[in-house]
């Protein structure tokens, strides 16, 4: 079976408390250390691998970013889904291509530039190239980013997602959404819906699986947890 086959098959028929929880690697190493600890597949966090390869979010050249990708993808035997942020300008046909190139099974695309929310009709009907370039190669994982950029209205989040299942997207992720507003959410959207949350913070992914997550993801916080962990070693260090 393809690899994106079975990462396609791991959000199917999950039980409310089971999300399918994916770490965010930012590197090789990390990628490695989730793998071995049994998680099925990764998702990479644009913000993680920029602040990797000492850049603020957002301003990973693209080739960099694909690099950083594909490093982490030969590390590991699971499947990786890549965030590429807006696509970083990239027609639809080559992106799937970079992707592919890269060995990844999915991506997450941001309907965002610069802080500003894209308008959702065009956005959809780049999301329906997109999805038509990748065939079946690709999960798509399309970013609503109204609680982030725009005015928070559950009813507006869902109305893009919409556009952007229709257009073909396999999983929408509301970023930034209030936990209390997941079950709104969830109910309004068809497919899989991908919830942030934060490590050490609550709610936890069960909680979050039962109040609407299909699966789960971390962006840059395992990172800076694990920046946190090694600052303290750090300081142990000094004599």
């Amino acid at each position: 079976m393809r690899k994106v086959d079975v990462f396609r098959a791991l959000h199917k028929g999950r039980l409310p408390d089971d999300p399918l929880v994916l770490p965010g690697p930012w590197d090789a190493v990390s990628a490695q250390v989730f793998e071995k600890a049994g998680f099925p597949a990764l998702a990479t966090p644009s913000a993680g691998v920029a602040l990797s390869l000492g850049y603020a979010d957002g301003e990973v050249p693209a080739d960099e970013m694909f690099a950083a990708v594909a490093r982490i993808v030969r590390a590991v035997d699971v499947p990786v889904s890549a965030d590429v942020e807006g696509g970083y300008g990239l027609a639809p046909k080559e992106l799937v291509e970079r992707l592919l190139e890269a060995g990844a099974v999915g991506c997450n695309l941001e309907d965002s530039n610069g802080g500003a929310l894209k308008d959702p009709r065009e956005h959809a009907e780049w999301l329906a190239e997109v999805r038509y370039a990748a065939g079946d190669r690709l999960f798509v994982n399309a970013r609503v980013d109204t609680f982030e950029y725009g005015d928070a209205d559950p009813e507006r989040a869902i109305e893009r997602a919409a556009l952007y299942v229709a257009a073909g997207a396999d999983c929408v992720y509301p970023i930034g959404a209030p936990a209390n507003l997941l079950p709104l959410l969830r109910s309004g959207i068809e497919g899989p819906v991908n919830v942030y949350a934060r490590p050490d913070e609550g709610p936890s992914p069960t909680e979050l699986g039962e109040l609407g997550a299909t699966r789960v993801t971390f962006g840059p916080g395992l990172l800076r947890s694990a920046a946190r962990a090694l600052r303290d070693i750090a300081d142990g260090l000094r004599p």
